[in-house]
Protein backbone atom coordinates (compact mmCIF):
# COMPACT_ATOMS: atom_id res chain seq x y z
CA UNK A 1 0.00 0.00 0.00
CA UNK A 2 1.27 3.52 -0.81
CA UNK A 3 2.18 5.57 1.75
CA UNK A 4 0.41 9.17 1.14
CA UNK A 5 2.65 11.85 3.21
CA UNK A 6 0.87 14.68 1.29
CA UNK A 7 -2.79 13.31 2.21
CA UNK A 8 -1.11 12.83 5.99
CA UNK A 9 0.42 16.45 6.01
CA UNK A 10 -2.99 17.60 4.87
CA UNK A 11 -5.42 16.60 7.50
CA UNK A 12 -2.61 17.41 10.22
CA UNK A 13 -2.19 21.03 9.08
CA UNK A 14 -6.09 21.21 8.59
CA UNK A 15 -6.54 19.86 12.11
CA UNK A 16 -4.62 22.06 13.98
CA UNK A 17 -6.37 24.36 12.22
CA UNK A 18 -10.49 24.06 12.95
CA UNK A 19 -12.58 23.93 16.00
CA UNK A 20 -13.99 20.43 14.78
CA UNK A 21 -11.17 18.12 14.22
CA UNK A 22 -12.96 15.13 13.60
CA UNK A 23 -15.20 16.61 10.85
CA UNK A 24 -11.98 16.52 8.48
CA UNK A 25 -12.04 14.30 5.70
CA UNK A 26 -9.32 14.11 3.05
CA UNK A 27 -9.90 12.00 -0.54
CA UNK A 28 -6.43 11.62 -2.38
CA UNK A 29 -7.45 10.72 -6.40
CA UNK A 30 -4.18 9.72 -8.79
CA UNK A 31 -4.28 10.18 -12.24
CA UNK A 32 -1.84 11.44 -14.99
CA UNK A 33 -1.82 15.23 -14.41
CA UNK A 34 -1.00 14.55 -10.14
CA UNK A 35 -2.38 14.34 -7.11
CA UNK A 36 -5.91 15.87 -6.34
CA UNK A 37 -6.55 15.87 -2.35
CA UNK A 38 -10.34 16.68 -1.47
CA UNK A 39 -10.84 18.38 1.54
CA UNK A 40 -14.11 18.23 3.29
CA UNK A 41 -14.44 19.92 7.08
CA UNK A 42 -17.60 21.06 9.40
CA UNK A 43 -19.34 24.14 7.81
CA UNK A 44 -18.34 26.27 10.49
CA UNK A 45 -14.47 25.94 10.21
CA UNK A 46 -14.52 27.15 6.27
CA UNK A 47 -13.71 30.43 7.24
CA UNK A 48 -10.51 29.25 9.25
CA UNK A 49 -9.58 27.49 6.24
CA UNK A 50 -10.09 29.79 3.55
CA UNK A 51 -9.05 32.92 5.74
CA UNK A 52 -9.02 36.49 4.63
CA UNK A 53 -9.18 37.28 1.08
CA UNK A 54 -8.17 32.80 1.01
CA UNK A 55 -4.73 33.51 2.35
CA UNK A 56 -5.00 30.64 5.05
CA UNK A 57 -5.87 28.68 1.51
CA UNK A 58 -2.96 29.67 -0.60
CA UNK A 59 -0.66 29.61 1.90
CA UNK A 60 -1.89 25.14 2.59
CA UNK A 61 -1.84 25.29 -1.29
CA UNK A 62 1.90 26.20 -1.40
CA UNK A 63 3.21 24.03 1.35
CA UNK A 64 1.55 20.69 -0.68
CA UNK A 65 3.39 21.88 -3.70
CA UNK A 66 6.63 21.95 -1.46
CA UNK A 67 5.60 18.25 -0.24
CA UNK A 68 5.09 17.23 -3.58
CA UNK A 69 8.07 18.62 -5.45
CA UNK A 70 9.77 16.21 -2.24
CA UNK A 71 7.94 13.41 -3.75
CA UNK A 72 8.54 14.10 -6.89
CA UNK A 73 4.51 14.87 -7.60
CA UNK A 74 2.37 17.34 -8.41
CA UNK A 75 -0.25 17.91 -5.47
CA UNK A 76 -3.20 19.96 -5.97
CA UNK A 77 -5.79 21.29 -3.32
CA UNK A 78 -9.65 21.46 -3.46
CA UNK A 79 -11.74 22.74 -0.73
CA UNK A 80 -15.37 20.94 -1.05
CA UNK A 81 -17.68 23.38 -0.49
CA UNK A 82 -20.30 22.17 2.40
CA UNK A 83 -23.77 21.68 1.65
CA UNK A 84 -26.32 24.65 1.87
CA UNK A 85 -22.65 27.03 0.92
CA UNK A 86 -22.94 30.47 -0.21
CA UNK A 87 -22.64 29.29 -3.74
CA UNK A 88 -21.56 31.87 -6.70
CA UNK A 89 -21.28 35.78 -5.46
CA UNK A 90 -22.98 36.76 -8.77
CA UNK A 91 -25.97 36.14 -7.49
CA UNK A 92 -25.78 38.62 -4.08
CA UNK A 93 -25.20 41.31 -6.16
CA UNK A 94 -28.41 40.93 -8.49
Amino acid sequence: MEKSLDKDFLEFVVKSIVDHPDDVKVERKVDEMGVLLSLRVNPQDMGQIVGRQGATAKAIRSLLRIVGIKNNARVNLKIEEPEGGRGPRMAESM
